[in-house]
């Protein structure tokens, strides 16, 4: 199958075109700059010009299946950002996607659209649970929006589909490669001790969703995917600090309404002093980890054969070679 992926070079992209390769897919990438090529042409695809920031420039390759992974993600900022690449993008990759003739259109979305504003617990939740296209969140309010206009765009000939994922992680991620610095600085206080459970989906494990969607699952609908089991919070970061040495027995720990109120008091300091950088505690990233949240992806077990091949132990384990 020839194949298009938006987001190539990042994290999950880089985990996903070698094995789209290994297939015997025929793989294009996006890609904006000469080192994007550079470094998707290392992982076996054609590079192909395109930026997401330009959505009205884009011209879509002879190509059977379009991955979409590209997206703005920050956890503070302005909306406009997010919705123009998010959203506008996304219209105009399908817009451009469906005059191309393409069959299938897999989008990455996150399984952090069913999140409230309310900081509601989530358990075991399922594809029913509702979307937030107006949560405060412009990272959560955009990928809802766009997974909709996605979903909607679905018709014989043009299969849409959207992979919902919790947490990604796995070597490379910017969460793990963060936590030294958060933990030795003491920046880093866990919510309510961490002890809630919550799922996560290793990029081995997303990268294997994205496959089995290539030719299998109904058109026009969602599906979450996690880890084939759940954990806690505390024990997932304890799992990723031991790799690098670091206990967090002696960790703070302070409620959900001090750490969202702190995160709100953050953001506006980082408007204050215009900085593009985000602080180091978000509204968004307190609602993102900071609850209980296990979803059911039963639906992506039966429909799209997805299993979940790497464990938590092979995940960990993983770090030390990829």
């Amino acid at each position: 199958m020839k194949i298009l992926v938006t987001g190539g070079s990042g994290f999950l992209g880089s985990r996903l075109i070698p094995r789209l390769v290994a297939q015997g897919h025929d793989v294009l990438a996006m890609s904006r700059t000469s080192a994007a090529d550079g470094k998707v042409q290392a992982l076996g695809a054609m590079p192909v010009r395109g930026d997401m920031d330009n959505p009205g420039g884009m011209a879509m390759p002879t190509v059977e299946a379009v991955i979409h992974l590209a997206a703005h993600f920050h956890f503070a900022g302005p909306r406009a950002p997010y919705f123009h690449v998010n959203v506008d993008g996304t219209k105009a990759l399908l817009t451009a996607a469906q005059a191309a003739g393409v069959s299938s259109f897999l989008y990455l979305t996150a399984a952090a659209v069913i999140m409230d504003d309310r900081g509601s617990p989530i358990r075991n939740a399922d594809e029913r649970a509702p979307t937030f296209p107006d949560s405060f969140s412009p990272y959560i309010a955009s990928k809802a929006t766009s997974e909709a206009g996605v979903l909607a765009a679905n018709r014989p000939g043009f299969r849409t589909i959207a992979i919902r994922p919790p947490g990604i992680w796995g070597p490379g991620d910017a969460f793990s490669r963060n936590i030294p610095h958060a933990i030795t600085s003491g920046q880093f206080a866990f919510i309510a001790r961490g002890d809630y459970p919550y799922s996560t989906c290793h990029v081995d494990n997303v990268a294997e969703a994205l496959i089995c969607a290539l030719d299998r699952g109904d058109g026009g609908r969602a599906y979450f995917v996690r880890d084939p089991d759940n954990t806690t919070f505390r024990a997932f970061v304890d799992g990723l600090a031991k790799l690098q040495g670091l206990s967090i027995d002696r960790l703070r720990s302070v409620s959900y309404g001090t750490a969202f109120f702190m995160g709100r008091m953050m953001e506006l300091g980082a408007r204050l002093r215009r900085s593009d950088q985000d602080p180091a505690l978000t509204r968004t990233m307190v609602r993102l980890i900071g609850r209980e949240f296990t979803i059911d992806d039963s639906a992506a077990r039966r429909d799209l054969g997805y299993v979940g091949k790497v464990s938590r132990p092979e995940g960990l384990a993983s770090y030390g070679v990829g």
